[in-house]
């Protein structure tokens, strides 16, 4: 399954997000204080430091998280350019900042000495985009390999529940804060999907160096109707309908191969 354009075309936002989860977790990794950035209730109640919570926001727990939640963030990158950049920066900060809160309510109700820490990471955009994943993207491939009956949709749910249970208790809680999260957006609280991020704002991402930055890609096409297709053109594009016919192993695994390797690196790492 394509998440559209390669690279970061019209997804600035989306590329910083990636960027600093990788900044957060490569220095803290390399240091091994991963399991010292979850949020507890002694860090939150009793010895509260607020570096802690923005680089709980980024920094991944390990290095089978980072590499499921990268792959996944890479991935929804599709979102922006549906929306724009400018409402979905605003997706970011009130799904990153409600699953935070939730998690927070979470720790202080529950007080269970499991659940610290939590572990850490951008989980609640995460979790939070696989709520238009489920509503909005369509399945358009079904298939089956070695019996079971798949489709294209069916690596992402499964990437996502690998970083569900990555860590355990720890890691269901960010991941549950997350999905409610986008239901809240879903819902439209407080008319949420309305607000939008200044435009110089946006721009800032946009004007970061990158080594895939350098090539123009237009906006997405939007559907077109025949009236805006000349006559001739129409009727090309009538006579080259085909039937498509049922995809096969063959041509649907190259397109698994992303996921896989993914898979098989946690397995490893893990190992």
């Amino acid at each position: 399954m394509s998440g559209g354009l390669p690279g970061f075309h019209n997804a600035p936002v989306s590329r910083a997000v990636v960027v600093a989860a990788a900044l957060f977790s490569v220095p803290f990794g390399l240091r091994s204080r991963f399991l010292d950035l979850g949020l507890s209730h002694q860090n939150l109640y009793e010895n509260l430091r607020i570096w802690r919570v923005i680089a709980s926001l980024f920094a991944f727990s390990s290095s089978p998280e980072l590499i499921f939640g990268v792959a996944l963030l890479y991935y929804f990158r599709v979102f922006e350019r549906q929306i724009g950049s400018n409402k979905y920066a605003v997706f970011i900060v009130f799904s990153m900042t409600v699953s935070v809160l939730l998690q927070i309510l979470a720790l202080g109700y529950l007080k269970d000495p499991s659940f610290n820490p939590l572990t850490s990471g951008p989980y609640g955009l995460i979790f939070a985009s696989y709520v238009p994943f489920f509503f909005d993207i369509p399945i358009s491939t079904k298939f089956r390999i070695f019996g079971l009956q798949l489709c294209d949709k069916s690596f992402v749910y499964l990437a996502g529940l690998q970083l569900l249970f990555s860590s355990g208790r720890r890691s269901v809680i960010p991941g549950l804060s997350g999905i409610l999260a986008g239901l809240l957006y879903r819902l439209n609280i407080f008319g949420i999907r309305r607000l939008k991020v200044a435009g110089y704002a946006t721009s800032l991402f946009s004007r970061l160096s990158w080594p895939f930055s350098n090539n123009s890609y237009q906006r997405l096409p939007i559907a077109t109707t025949d009236d805006n297709i000349p006559h001739r053109q129409t009727h090309q594009m009538q006579g080259a309908h085909t039937t498509t016919p049922d995809p096969t192993e063959s041509s649907i695994v190259p397109r698994l191969f992303p996921w896989v390797l993914i898979v098989l690196l946690q397995f490893r790492l893990s190992h």
